[in-house]
Parts: C-alpha cells; structure tokens; sequence
C-alpha cells in the first residue's frame, strides 16, 4: 500500500508562490518574481515583470520592466507606460466611457497606451462594451431619455437602464427573496441588478424579454400574493392589473398581452373550474386499433434573463432529475401507467448541473378535428406558495385552490447575496413533482379532466456541497373519483354485516340448544361474539375478494379508458378492511382449535368374549374360570386412525403454495398486480417497472389461491377420494370391520355417533375367517351395517337429552379422576384398576344405550328436516328422548380439519395476502403461510393427542 500511495493536495494549499502541477497531482514551485496564476494550474509574472519565455505553465521567465515603462501589456509578454494608472496586477487602465489601445491599427506595439474616449455625441452615440476594448453603441434608453450615453441626474439608472424622472415608473421594488422552510430572507444580487430595471422595461417600453424576466423573479420568489408588498410578484401584479387595456393572448382571460403567464386567478371555486369543467379533447385507449396511450406533453422554456430557449419535450427526461435510461424515462409518459422515481442528489451535482435555472410552461399536445395541432395549458399547483399550503394541510377541497403556470426546477441564482461567481447561500430545488391525470366520472370512452402538476421545492441552505444531499422524486399518478366505489362497498359491507348479525344469532340459538342451556348469560354474549367475529371476517374477505378481483378484470380488459386503480392513499380503506378479515378469521381459527381440542370421544367396543379361560386369583390361591379377555389392539387400532384423519384436508396444503407461487413469480400472474395498463404476463428487463397496487396483488393472489383450491377439490373428490382412497369413509368402514362404534360430543347435548357394530358378531378373528366374512358380505349374505335394520346409515348426528348427558358425566368423572386432586382418589385401590373399571362401566353403558336398554334415556331416529340441514341448528330439543339425526354427509368431520376446509383455506389466503402486504414479497408470503400451516397442524396433532388419550383413557404411546 505504501509503494502505491500519494500526498492528498488541492489548488488551494499552495499557497501565492507554487502551483497545482496536473500532471503530478501535487504543488511545484514557481520560479523567481513568478506567483500563481488565477486558475491556480501555472505560474504568471509578478507586477512590473514581463514574461520573456514559455515553455510550459510552469517553465517561464520573467525579467522587470524599466522604470520608465512600468506597465505589462495585456498578453504580459511587454512593457509599456500606462498614463492613468495601473491595475493591482500591474496592467494599464482607464477611465470609465474609455478604451485601452495597446498597438497600432497594424499590430505594432506604442510606447505608451492610449486611452481613447468613447464619442457619446448624437452623432454615434457610442460607450465602451463590457469588457473596455471597443466602442459599441450605448443602449437605447440611454439616447431616449439623455439624448447620450450617460444616465445624469434626475434620471434613473437600473439594471443597465436610464430611465427618466417624469415618467411615471413603477413602485420601488424589494429586491428580497424569501425561504420559508429555513425562516430566511435575504437580499438577492440578481434580484438587486435585475428586478427594478425589469419591471420598468416592461412597464414603459413593453419589453418582452425584460417582462418574462420579471415573471421569472416572481417565480423564484414562489408565486408570492401580497397586496402590500412590492416584491417581483408585488411588482407583476402592479403591472399586469394596469395594463388591461392592451387585451388578452389566444382568448385567455389570466394571460396579458406581452406578459407571461403566471396566475390562473385567485376567485373562490375558479380551480374547480380550471380542473373540471372542460374535458381534454382526446380519447385515450387501451387496446384495438385506436390505441392512443401516449401523453405528449411539451414545455416552452425561458432562461433567467427571459430569453425565450426552445420547445422541449417531456420524452427526454427533461423534469426528471434522476438519471435512468432513455425507456424507462420515457415510460412516464404512457398512458394508464403510475410512474414513480426517487433518488438523492449531491448539492455539488445540483450546483455543477444547473448553474443557470431554466423556467418552463407546460402544455399538453393534441390534435383537434381539422388534423391542426393545439396545446393545452398544464396547471400548476405549488404547495410553496403560502396559500395553497395553507389550504392544502387542512385538506381543502379544490376551489381553494390557488393554480399557477410557471415553475422551474433548481434555483441557484436567487440566493446569491453578493458576487453572482460565488456559491449560493441558499438553493431551492423541486423535491417532489408529480402529474395527476384524472378521469371524467362515467365515462366510458376513456375522457380525462387537464392534467395537474403538482410542485414542492425544499429549500437547501448550502454548506458543505460535496457532503448534503437532497431527496427527490418525481411521479405520473392516475385517478378518478373513487366516491360511487366506496358507496357501494359500504352498502355491501353494511348489507353483509347486518346478515352476518342474524347468522349469528341463529348460529348463538343453535349452539345453546346444543348445550342444552336456555339462559342467556355471559358465556352466552361471548359465543355470539366470536360467531360474530367469523362471520364478519367472511363478510370483509368477500368484499375485499370482489374488490380485488373487480379492479383486476375490468383495469386490465378495458379497450377504452373507464376505470383507473385507486391511488396508495386510496387503498387504506381497502388495506383496513383486510386487516380486520384476517384478525377476526385469526380469531374464529383459535376457537376451532380450542372446540377441537376439547371433545368428548369414546370408542364403544361391541366384541364379546369367546369362551372361558382359567386365571389364578390373586392373594387367594385358586383358580377359577372367568371370560376370556378381549383384545384391545382393535381400539388402539382405531384411535390411531382418527389421530391420523385429525389434520387430513381437502386439498395438498405444499401443493397449494408451490402451485400459487408457480403461477405468480414462474408464469408471471405477478405482472398483473402493476400499475399499469398491460395485461401481458412477460416483462422486458430493460422496461420500466411500474408500482404494484396492493388491490391487485391482493386480487391477483386471492383468485389464484381459490382456482387452484377448487381445482384441486374438484380432483379429490371427483377423482382421488373415488378411485385411490378416502380416508374419511375408509374409517367408517375401518370401525365397522373392527366392530367398533365411536360415540363424539363436540357440545354437551350434541355430538355425532358413528356406527361401527360388526354384522358378522366378531372381528377379533383370523384371517381366513375375516376374508370369509368380506366375502359374506360382498355377496349380501349378511345384514346390512346400519343402526336400524336393513338400512346402512351407520354416521348420525345426535342430540341427547339433558338425563344421558348427566349419566355420561357421572362415569366420565371416574375416567378422568386420577388426574384429580390426591384427595379425590382412593388409596386403597389401583388407579389403573379404577380406570379399567370406569373404561367398562362406559363401555357399557354406552353399548346398553345404543342397544335401547336403558328405557328412561331412549332416543329415537330421525331424518333432519332440510332447513335444519341449511340453518346448521335442531328444531326439536330432546327433553325426554335424545334424537339421532341420519347422516349421509360423515358430518363428524366438523370436528376434525376435513370438516372446515373453507375456513382453512380463507385462513390460509388472509395470512399469505397479509404477509405479502407487508412485505411485498410472494415468495416469502408463500414461506411463512407453509410454515404457520405446519406449525398449527403440529400444535393439533399434539394436542389432540393428548386430548384423545385422556378422554378413551388409550395410552398415548401407543398413539403413533
């Protein structure tokens, strides 16, 4: 690093006696009676030397002139008198009105210069130029007011101007600017040389250039209204309400002959107008042969001075200030396209880049019917000018609005306070621009209002300009009136809301029913409420859905222009609702689980001993002969298969989120959900990339989700569930061949039977006499498998009475003593004695009752009457009698995932659109939606487990 590295030194640090070697990037002496050069990169001769060689900017020679001849010619290379005195680097000078003449009108050298006057009579009328080498001819209003080219007394010199003291001269100008931002106020030097001597130029003589110069200065000073102040504005105004009687420019009534325009007014209710009354006179489309999506925008632009520059279109990037390539600049431009860029810009850029500021009036070109080419003026609204800013942060409305033509975009000429060559103090830059294009409500032909510029500057007090920075953006936005949209969302929210209070209403019936409570009581208000909760959820997820998908159809599939895509600041509503869908879903969702996860669950197992067996008694001595055991694995076996089904879907959750992220960020679907007018699904690199809109990723992602899960139901069902296996009837089928009946309670008084009591007496056999049995029964040699006699409806639906329910409780409370308090037990006895007892006691009880033993607690079987089937609720309440309702459907799954596959899947959709939402990101929504997937399906399983064990008292090891 060392044999590569260099002494950092500027220019600056070489002080009067080196100079700045570019070649070796270091300072190198000058030679004798030499010093540094203005530009700081050579050496020049001192005063009273002349240079006799130059070999290089470093390598000269100087020698001293005589002290007869102690001038240095103009070039340095001779000596010469000088008669009126030298400069302060030894040069000759003259006085004012004359000029220096070094050599003859041949080239030869004088022995002494001559300072020749410039003849100012009414012959030639002549004054030295700028620089004092030649005699021009003096500027005219000197020879009006003067008749010569001096500007005395009483006559006013301005700006370069004479003048006269009879004429009647516009107010006394303040040369000030103010910055607002930085509570600053200075006085400008352009302002100071410029603005009293512009004014009267376009006042007295009608000057053009002088009168847009004068514009330019009111630009600067943001448009400033103040009838007191006499200002540039101050001063325009003046002017532009006292000329009126010179008319109006193309018929415009704010646009005064030989004046810019500046102002569009100040009348209440007069930017609605401007904005609103008249359409813009182009249909724009989208697709089809009349395809006109282009916005071709133009600007007449001014330098500081007035000069009138050239007309410029906005194609080139001209009001971007962010470099980008030549497409995607272009691309802001296209219509139905949100354009957005931002970046920051070094001080030092803005400085080296827009030395001189340049002013623009914007017009949008359009072709009228004749085939003639016309402009429409671009209003401006400049949220600096203190009365828009005013109006603006309340949230006014238009009409308060007060509108502009003008702007520029840096400003680095108004805040020099003295010497015009120096930085600035203060710069003002266009942080944020945007175009607002909006549609014309209703219409079906793709009608837009004017175009709106909208400006913001930020006001930059210049310090250190290689470290600051300034933030800018610029953007092209769409819109329309999205007042008709949130009408009709409110009224299907509130017509969706009010039939989601009455589902739940019924849905609170229902469930007290089947608790078998008739009181209205807290427990009761909550359970209304979390019903509630999932039916509102429902009620946001279709509103949002048919939001998404209504804008996603009808932007995307417009020819002409109808619709346009609710702005960010649009989407909050829509954003809210969404929230709420999944909080309340999220809600509804831990219920399930808990309701899931709570059952009651019994397996009635309706095998009988076969034979006796001898077994010694213990403590006792003997043998005795006693019922041959009956097997248990055949519960095992059972308990295993519903802990199995207990997460079983309708649909391939990992299949779901690789199809869904396939289509969007594969295929493309993705491309969609941009904010632009195209509906293609492939996208060029080198395009420009416009914003999503959170409506259509929402709209793009949830239709997926929902095509793919109904295709994958459809497969299922139709196919997979009929032709390879269908784990929820293979387990009725399963009970039914290992003779044993599973009796669920889901609520106190409710639950569902599932009828697996073997036609064949035994299922605790061998193979060959199971087969013999399959076959048996394949060939209808035997019973069919249903409760009732020669029916097979082995699953129901039962409600049972309030004295079966306090009968189940008395010996389940014997199951589930031993994990009571010690106290409870009986230390006498085994605890797994009582549990087997208890297990028997239940086992029986429940088989006696099925078996209609039990005259007291009967139940009878019925068919459910089809509005109970469509209300989910029982009309008929078991007070003497329970009820078993038949069931074709296997609705037991209600209790398990299978059951409650659309709420899952609205579940799933919400947690994906949330997280992509929030991140923007469909990969990573896809990743966490698997893993919250696979998260609540372990905690189920887990805990269903446990709850599975402790209820059909099945050792929870042999739960695999």
């Amino acid at each position: 690093a060392r044999g590569f590295s260099l002494p950092l030194q500027r220019p600056a640090d070489c002080g009067d006696a080196r100079y700045f070697d570019i070649s070796r990037l270091a300072c190198g002496p000058c030679g004798a009676h030499q010093r540094q050069s203005a530009g700081g990169s050579s050496c020049v001769c001192q005063p009273g030397y002349r240079m006799v060689s130059s070999k290089s900017q470093s390598s000269i020679n100087c020698e001293k002139c005589p002290e007869n001849m102690s001038g240095v010619t103009q070039d340095g290379w001779n000596c010469i008198t000088c008669p009126k005195g030298l400069t302060s680097e030894g040069k000759c000078k003259c006085l004012n009105n004359e000029i220096l003449v070094e050599r003859s009108i041949d080239g030869v050298l004088l022995d002494e210069a001559l300072c020749i006057h410039c003849n100012g009579s009414e012959q030639s009328f002549s004054a030295s130029d700028a620089s004092g080498n030649r005699c021009v001819r003096c500027e005219q209003t000197f020879i009006n007011v003067s008749k010569s080219c001096e500007c005395s007394s009483p006559n006013i010199l301005a700006g370069g101007l004479c003048f006269s003291a009879s004429e009647s001269l516009p107010p006394k100008g303040v040369a000030t600017v103010r910055f607002g931002q930085l509570g600053i106020t200075l006085t400008s030097a352009w302002f100071l040389k410029n603005l009293q001597s512009s004014a009267s130029a376009c006042w007295l003589y009608s000057n053009l250039t002088a009168c847009q110069a004068l514009g330019n200065m009111c630009v600067m000073n943001m448009n400033s209204l103040s009838s007191s102040s006499t200002d540039a504005c101050g001063l325009f105004q003046y002017i532009y309400f006292n000329t009126a009687r010179l008319g109006t420019v193309h018929s415009i009534a704010f646009w005064r002959h030989n004046l810019p325009w500046l102002y569009y007014g100040d009348q209440p209710g007069l930017a609605s107008q401007v904005l609103e009354a008249n359409n813009f006179p182009t249909i724009f489309s989208f697709k089809g042969t009349d395809k006109d999506v282009k916005l071709q925008f133009i600007a007449a632009s001014f330098d500081a001075a007035g000069n009138f520059l050239k007309w410029q279109n906005l194609e080139g990037g001209i009001l971007q200030l962010c470099p980008d390539t030549q497409t995607k600049l272009n691309a802001a431009y296209a219509f139905g396209t949100t354009y957005q860029q931002s970046c920051e810009i070094s001080v030092s850029k803005i400085l080296l880049d827009f030395a001189n500021p340049i002013f623009y009036d914007l017009f949008l070109e359009y072709n009228g019917d004749n085939g003639q080419q016309y402009l429409w003026a671009v209003p401006v609204l400049n949220l600096n000018l203190q009365y828009n800013e005013m109006f603006v942060n309340q949230g006014s409305n238009m009409n308060n609005w007060l509108l502009t033509r003008r702007f520029f975009l840096v400003d680095t000429l108004s805040g020099k306070e003295n010497d015009l060559g120096k930085l600035p103090r203060v710069i003002r830059v266009a942080s944020k621009i945007t175009i607002s294009i909006r549609l014309v409500s209703h219409t079906q032909r793709g009608t837009i209002y004017p175009p709106l510029l909208t400006i913001a500057y930020k006001d930059v007090l210049v310090q250190n300009p290689e470290t600051q920075s300034v933030m800018v953006s610029f953007s092209v936005n769409y819109e329309m009136n999205q007042s008709d949209a949130r009408i009709q969302t409110d009224i299907a929210l509130g017509v969706l809301g009010g039939l989601a209070v009455l589902w739940s209403l019924l849905k609170t019936a229902g469930w007290k029913r089947r608790t078998g409570s008739s009181i209205i009581d807290l427990q009761t208000i909550l359970k209304f409420l979390l019903f509630y909760a999932g039916d509102l959820a429902n009620v946001f997820f279709i509103v949002t859905v048919g939001t998404g998908i209504y804008w996603l159809v009808f932007f995307k599939a417009q020819h002409f222009v109808s619709v346009l895509l609710p702005l960010p600041s649009q989407e909050e509503a829509f954003v809210t609702y969404l929230a709420c869908a999944f909080s309340l879903k999220a809600l509804q969702f831990l219920q399930l689980l808990v309701s899931q996860l709570t059952i009651d669950i019994f397996f009635i197992d309706w095998e009988r001993p076969k034979g006796k067996v001898l077994k010694a008694v213990e403590g006792e001595g003997v043998i005795k002969s006693a019922a041959a055991p009956v097997s248990i694995w055949r519960t095992y076996f059972i308990a295993n298969e519903w802990n199995e089904i207990q997460t079983v879907r309708k649909i391939n959750p990992l299949f779901q989120v690789l199809a869904v992220l396939f289509f969007l960020e594969v295929v493309g679907f993705s491309n969609l959900a941009l904010m632009d007018s195209s509906s293609s699904l492939s996208r060029s690199s080198e395009s420009y990339t416009a914003p999503w809109s959170r409506i259509l990723r929402f709209g793009v992602s949830a239709a997926l989700w929902l095509a793919i899960a109904c295709l994958q139901m459809i497969f299922f069902s139709v196919f997979y569930e009929r032709f390879v296996e269908d784990k929820i009837r293979q387990f009725v089928d399963l009970c039914c061949m290992s003779n044993i009946s599973v009796f669920l309670l889901s609520h106190s008084c409710f639950g569902y039977y599932i009828h697996g009591r073997s036609v064949h007496g035994h299922a605790d056999t061998n193979m060959e006499e199971m087969n013999m049995n399959l076959k048996r029964e394949a060939e209808n040699l035997c019973s069919q498998r249903g409760l009732l006699p020669n029916t097979d409806g082995q699953t129901f639906q039962i409600s049972i009475s309030r004295k079966m329910r306090l009968h189940y409780d008395r010996i389940h409370e014997a199951l589930t003593r031993k994990r009571g308090p010690a106290r409870l037990l009986d230390s006498s006895a085994n605890i797994f004695e009582q549990s087997t007892r208890a297990y028997n006691t239940m086992n029986k009880f429940l088989s006696s009752f099925i078996d209609h033993v039990h005259k007291e607690m009967d139940y009878i079987v019925k068919d459910k009457l089809l509005l109970e089937r469509i209300l989910g609720m029982e009309f008929m309440e078991p007070i003497e009698k329970s009820i078993f309702y038949n069931d074709e459907g296997h609705s037991f799954s209600d209790v398990l995932y299978y059951g409650n596959e659309a709420m899952l899947l609205i579940f799933d959709i919400l947690f994906f659109s949330v997280v992509d939402l929030g991140s923007q990101s469909f990969v990573l929504a896809a990743i966490l939606t698997y893993l919250q997937q696979e998260i609540f399906r372990f905690i189920r399983n887990t805990l269903g487990r446990k709850n599975l064990a402790s209820k059909t008292l099945v050792d929870e090891r042999f739960l695999i």
